[in-house]
């Protein structure tokens, strides 16, 4: 297989995810705002690392990346954080989304209200890791895509919406990484669960 140099990794990212379930951006005011609230709570360096918010029919895939697949550092700072606020969220607690976005964040009350009722079922990545939103209830699922939909707008400069991916590491650490297209409910065989099936 053709292999993708690491420094292309988020440009093959953003053409393939940006292509669909666009989200007009927040004001520049507002994402500078967010920006300055986010290196508050968020561990990793926005610059270094890419969001990717895919809607789903029962929820949605919400993934952190590093830019650079050899970013060791930044991988274990956005794992730390994804595990952490995915812990949060199971017991509705969203008080770091509350201080980056503010409390009237579209879905994020009715998310916060819901504990039990939605799962947030965290995973490691290659390159980063992923937190899966899944609910049966309509009205829940609409407050995920909404709530997906703020974060899009807020992030504007290092999210995309769309279809989620990530890379596999051909070799070692030192070796380039490849692309490859994850679609809801098909698994990479290195993704980790720390959240067992009910």
């Amino acid at each position: 297989m053709k292999h993708i140099h690491p420094s292309l990794l988020a440009l093959a990212i953003v053409v393939s995810a940006g292509t669909s379930q666009a989200q007009p951006p927040a004001s520049p005011a507002r994402l500078d705002q967010v920006a300055e609230r986010g290196g508050h709570v968020m561990p990793f360096a926005l610059d270094k690392t890419l969001h990717v918010f895919e809607k789903t029919e029962h929820g949605g895939l919400q993934q952190v990346i590093a830019k650079d697949a050899n970013d060791a550092e930044q991988i274990s700072l956005i794992r730390q954080h994804l595990a952490d606020i995915s812990a949060g969220f199971r017991k509705g607690d969203f008080s770091r989304q509350r201080r980056i976005h503010g409390d009237d964040m579209p879905g994020l009350a009715e998310l916060a209200a819901a504990a039990g009722a939605v799962r947030f079922d965290y995973r490691e990545l290659p390159n980063g890791a992923e937190i899966e939103y899944s609910a049966e209830q309509p009205a829940l699922v609409d407050a995920i895509h909404r709530f997906f939909g703020a974060q899009l707008s807020d992030h504007a400069r290092h999210a995309v919406g769309g279809q989620a991916m990530k890379c596999e590491h051909d070799g070692p650490a030192g070796d380039a990484g490849r692309m490859r297209d994850t679609r809801h409910g098909h698994r990479g065989r290195n993704a980790q669960s720390t959240h067992p099936q009910e």
